[in-house]
This record gives structure tokens, C-alpha cells and sequence, in this order.
């Protein structure tokens, strides 16, 4: 009940009617049909409570349930319905899904948040998501053409993968933000979802006024050495961050499994810092950045550090990990 999926084709039908199926059987079936035959025919005789599903020599049948059970599902009206470009929408979420909860226990944390602005030019309007686990916070602002409503929801990071599954039929995607529901609408497949109640987290009181240290790295480099060092960081060990004059060192250590060290020139002065991070995180912080160059932005070990890139209207802000010692 908290997510539904409508599509709809043309087909050739002799007579109307409904039937509920059981879905996983129904789809494996239709993924085994013979390769090569163009044609499947669906028929559910008057009063029978099975459907077959034949193509070329392979035949099922398959028991059904009455259709008063299944329920109503929302759709698409035309009020309140407006049109974002679908590529835009979608890597705007799909720069920031990453960092959604996956807790269960807190539905706020395991959405991203959608808002539709007045955007820096009076025709354009930006669009705002941000999601967040408490860990990590990933934001991304973008600029849109025409004219949206001013408005945000909370809908689930689930619902907007499944949105990117969806082929693409034409540039344009239609949506509409009601009280309980968003839904988005591409060529002839609706998604509806819940929308999530709560109160997202203030997302720029969160980002620091002003960082100590700004490092900037060569992306792809600094993500394979994370990635090789992240090996060695297993459990709940931290992979360790060290910048000294002009060098920064990357380092892991699990008990009973091993270490792992490699350096890295940088442009760094001023007092030797050490900070810790989640190995996962921060990769996924590294991937999502887009550039050639990503930036570091440090307080202190215990105060969050900021992943960016000049130009790029996203940010990922990452708790860090208190090192022993």
C-alpha cells in the first residue's frame, strides 16, 4: 500500500474484464515463454477462477483472486499536475539516494526530500533533494526550465529507484503532490507512492559557516586509494585520514585481519590533522562528486567533513568516526 505501479499497453481484447494474479509466479512465467514468439494470449474464462497464459507450445494456468480484494490504487487527474524534465529529476535523486536511512524505525531518514523553488532567474525554478541517515547528509540543487510549484514532500528513496527503472518514453515527466500521495507519470506507466510525515531535518543549518582546511584531490585517484586502503577496514574500523605538510596518509587497521597504508602528495600546511570515516560512506561520497578535482573540507577530528567539486551544485557532508587514542 505504500507503493503501486499502473501500465498499460494496447493489445488485442475480445472482451473485458479483470483478474488478480499472483504476481511473482505470473512474472516468472511470462520471463520463461519460448524466445521468438511474438504473440501471448491471456484468457480467463466467464466464471472460472484461473487464468491461462499461452505462447507457442508452452501453456500455464494460473489461479486468481477476486478482484473486490485488490485495492484501489491512486491516479493520475489533472489537478495539480506539472512537467520537469525526467533526466534532470532523476540525477538530481540519483546523486543523493545513497545517503538515505534504511532503518526502518525512522521513515523520515529513509526518504529524500523533494522541493520545488523559485530558482536564481525569473523563469527558471530550482530543484532541491537531500536525503540523509544521520551519518551522512547529500544534498544537490538544480536548475530547471518553465514553471513548477512552489512545494516539497518527503517520498521514499525506494519509490524513486523504482522510478529510474521505468523506460523511458519521452523527455518529460509528469507528477503531482497531493496531501497523502506523490505520483509521477512517464508515457503510459504511473507510479504512485506515500508520501513520508515528518520533519526533515534542516538541511543548510546543518552545512558549516566556515572549514578550516580545504584540500583538493584528484577524484578517481583519491577514490581507488580509498578503495584499496578500505579492505583492511572491516567491522566498524574506521579508515583513517592523516594530512601533514604537503602529504596525506590513508590508513586501516582491523584486529585478527591486517592494515593497509598508501600516501598521497597534497597541498596541506598548517597543524597534522587525523580524522576517521566510514570506509563505505565516505567512497560513496567520492563516487557521487562529479569532476575531475573533488575538495575536502575539514574543522577538526570531530567535526564533519564536506565533499564538493567547483562547479557542481552538490554536496556530501560526513560525520567522522572518534579515533582511539
Amino acid at each position: 500500500m505504500e507503493l503501486s505501479i499502473i501500465s498499460s499497453f494496447e493489445a488485442e481484447i475480445e472482451g473485458e474484464g479483470a483478474s488478480v494474479v499472483p504476481g511473482k509466479v505470473f512474472v516468472d512465467a511470462c520471463r520463461s515463454l519460448p524466445s521468438g514468439e511474438s504473440e501471448v494470449t491471456i484468457e480467463q474464462t466467464s466464471g472460472s477462477r484461473m487464468v491461462s497464459l499461452s505462447c507457442g507450445s508452452a501453456s500455464y494456468r494460473l489461479n486468481v483472486s477476486t478482484t473486490e480484494d485488490f485495492p484501489r490504487l491512486p491516479e493520475m487527474t489533472s489537478e495539480g499536475v506539472f512537467k520537469v524534465n525526467r533526466e534532470a529529476f532523476l540525477e538530481t535523486a540519483g546523486r543523493v539516494a545513497r545517503a538515505a536511512s534504511r532503518d526502518e524505525s525512522r521513515p523520515v531518514l529513509t526518504g529524500i526530500l523533494v522541493q520545488f523553488e523559485k530558482g536564481s532567474a525569473a523563469s527558471t525554478r530550482k530543484l532541491t533533494m537531500a536525503a540523509t541517515d544521520s551519518y551522512r547528509l547529500a544534498v544537490r540543487e538544480t536548475e530547471l526550465a518553465g514553471d513548477t510549484p512552489e512545494l516539497e514532500a518527503i517520498v521514499p528513496a525506494r519509490a524513486i529507484a523504482e522510478l529510474a527503472r521505468i523506460p523511458a518514453t519521452g523527455s518529460e515527466l509528469e507528477l503531482a503532490i497531493h496531501d497523502n500521495h506523490a505520483i509521477f507519470s512517464l508515457g503510459d506507466t504511473t507510479l504512485s507512492t506515500r508520501r513520508i510525515d515528518g520533519q526533515f531535518p534542516n538541511h543548510r543549518q546543518l552545512l558549516p559557516e566556515a572549514f578550516e582546511h580545504t584540500v583538493k584531490l584528484a577524484r578517481l585517484e583519491f577514490l581507488d586509494v580509498v578503495r584499496r586502503v578500505a579492505v583492511m577496514a572491516q567491522r566498524t574500523s574506521p579508515i583513517r585520514l592523516h594530512f601533514d605538510a604537503g602529504l596525506m596518509t590513508v590508513s586501516a587497521q582491523t584486529q585478527d585481519v591486517g592494515e593497509a597504508s598508501e600516501t598521497l602528495p597534497v597541498a596541506f600546511s598548517g597543524v597534522p590533522i587525523e580524522i576517521g570515516f566510514n570506509a563505505e560512506f565516505l567512497r560513496e561520497g567520492i563516487e557521487s562528486v562529479i569532476g575531475d578535482e573533488i575538495e575536502l573540507n575539514l574543522i577538526n577530528p570531530i567535526r564533519p567533513g564536506l565533499l564538493r567539486a567547483e562547479g557542481d551544485s552538490f554536496w556530501y557532508l560526513i560525520m567522522p568516526i572518534r579515533l582511539a587514542g
